[in-house]
């Protein structure tokens, strides 16, 4: 018996084992797979390597703009996916996780299948192998959800993607959530004829209404066709080499014939492989439902990462997974506070947020918000990257950053300058008076928080200065107020 058993050995599951085995507990970690979980093996890394191809597609077109003789790309889709396992493989071997863990201590178990609880503190393995635990931190992560409609059979989900052959001329993908959005990004940049539907009325539904706008205005602009609001698929039908995928919208029934249709509608939880019912765990629509502290309704079981149905990325798992095992081993008073953890999608263009959307902060409290736009940085101009906007959103009160969000190149890397401010629980104008490289993208941070400044009165300005609202400045512009703020203008 040990002290505590992870089950799951992606970013939650690693984390927990080995910050549990850094304050002196023993530790065995059970995965069924591959060490990595699905973000290193089937998820970020591999969409990744995706994405940066569509990239060189994309900017392939810009050549002749900058005098470099033009070459149309052509897309070999199966030595793309050659090289995305290639890639795979090099992550896992760069972070070494079998051989860190093992000299850490955590005892290993791997490829072993699922595992199985037995009873509250004992689980079984598939060749029937019993482990024993005084806790347990439960890390299983999730999968792919298909849908319950005739023809179903005939759709692929994510996991799919990996497999394929070539590339299909046309595609429908259902869901427009990150999975969704960023297939069918990838797609169009290949040059497939993609059709993207959600029952939402918008998509991305859980981002800031800007970035939801912005991504389905570039992507129209891009040749997607982009349908929301439907009431769901109704069926699919196989005709040789042809699908024809059925749904609704607006009460009526709409055909619509494609060669491949990807299912992106949600990412259930693996509670139910785990028979965590034996160990009388609660769990709600697959998830593991745990508390604040991440504490199952077991008292000894904790759970962290994406089986948990809360935010479920990597930064956050990790995160998950470190208060879990200090949870488990030093008592309960860690909380998991998940508004601070930056997210985005490999998009084009990209999209990322981190903190309160602007209808949660106005909900709130008082709040300022600046939009700035792409088209206003120098380096965009340079780049012909001028499509997106920045939005940041500041307490009218505290003047600290409450959140940020961004559609536009290079909105993951941009929103990083965002999140260490709020961390460090900067005020606006400290953001403001940040040093950042020119020209660059994330010289955006700068502009909006130098509009806010002057919205909120923080450095002194004459009368008819203030008036004169829809005076844009360069963004190496600074005021000699900012300079010397207690410096008076009569």
């Amino acid at each position: 018996m040990v002290d505590i058993l992870v089950i799951g050995g992606g970013p939650a599951g690693v984390v927990a084992a080995l910050r549990a085995r850094e304050l002196g507990a023993t530790v065995a970690l059970v995965e069924r797979g591959e060490l990595g979980g699905t973000c290193v093996n089937d998820g970020c890394v591999p969409t990744r390597v995706l994405a940066k191809a569509a990239r060189l597609v994309r900017d392939a077109t810009q050549f002749p703009d900058y005098g470099i003789s033009p070459a149309q790309p052509e897309v070999d889709f199966r030595r793309l996916l050659e090289r995305t396992q290639e890639i795979v493989q090099h992550v896992q071997q760069k972070k070494q996780l079998h051989e860190n863990l093992q000299q850490a201590g955590v005892q290993l178990f791997t490829g072993v299948g699922n595992a199985r609880f037995v009873d509250e503190h004992t689980i079984a393995l598939t060749d029937g192998t019993r482990l024993q635990a005084e806790k347990f931190i439960i890390c299983a992560g999730g999968h792919a959800r298909r849908l319950p409609f005739p023809g179903s059979e005939h759709a692929l989900t994510y996991n799919d993607i990996w497999a394929l052959e070539k590339l299909p001329q046309s595609a429908v993908v259902v869901g427009g959530a990150a999975t969704g959005c960023q297939l069918a990004s990838i797609l169009a940049a290949f040059g497939t004829r993609v059709t993207l539907l959600d029952v939402a009325h918008s998509l991305l539904p859980s981002a800031d209404p800007m970035i939801a706008d912005e991504i389905m205005t570039s992507f129209r602009g891009r040749g997607i066709e982009v349908i929301t609001g439907i009431s769901g698929i109704e069926r699919i039908e196989r005709e040789e080499t042809q699908l024809h995928c059925y749904y609704r919208r607006n009460g009526a029934g709409v055909e619509l014939p494609t060669e491949m249709v990807i299912l992106a509608t949600g990412w259930p939880g693996n509670a139910a492989a785990l028979h965590v019912e034996a160990a009388q765990v609660r769990t709600e629509r697959g998830y593991v439902v745990v508390d604040d502290y991440l504490q199952t309704s077991v008292p000894h079981i904790f759970a962290a990462g994406d089986i948990t149905g809360r935010m479920m990325l990597v930064q956050s798992a990790d995160h998950q997974g470190r208060i879990a095992a200090e949870n488990a081993i030093l008592g309960i008073d860690r909380t998991f506070a998940g508004t601070l953890i930056p997210y985005g999608g490999f998009t084009d263009p990209e999209y990322a947020g981190v903190g309160l959307t602007e209808p949660q902060a106005c909900a709130q409290t008082d709040c300022v918000v600046a939009v700035v736009s792409y088209a206003d940085l120098d380096r965009a101009v340079i780049d012909q990257r001028t499509t997106g906007s920045l939005k940041l959103i500041v307490s009218r009160e505290s003047r600290r950053i409450l959140g940020a969000h961004v559609a536009g190149e290079q909105a993951l890397e941009v929103v990083q300058i965002v999140a260490a401010g709020m961390a460090s629980g900067a005020r606006v104008e400290q953001l403001a008076n940040l040093r950042l490289a020119y020209p660059t993208f994330a010289a955006i941070v700068e502009v909006a928080a130098r509009r806010l400044v002057r919205e909120l009165g923080v450095v002194p300005l004459a009368p008819h200065w203030r008036d004169l609202r829809q005076l844009r400045v360069a963004e190496w512009e600074r005021s000699l107020v900012q300079e010397r703020p207690n410096m008076l203008l009569i």
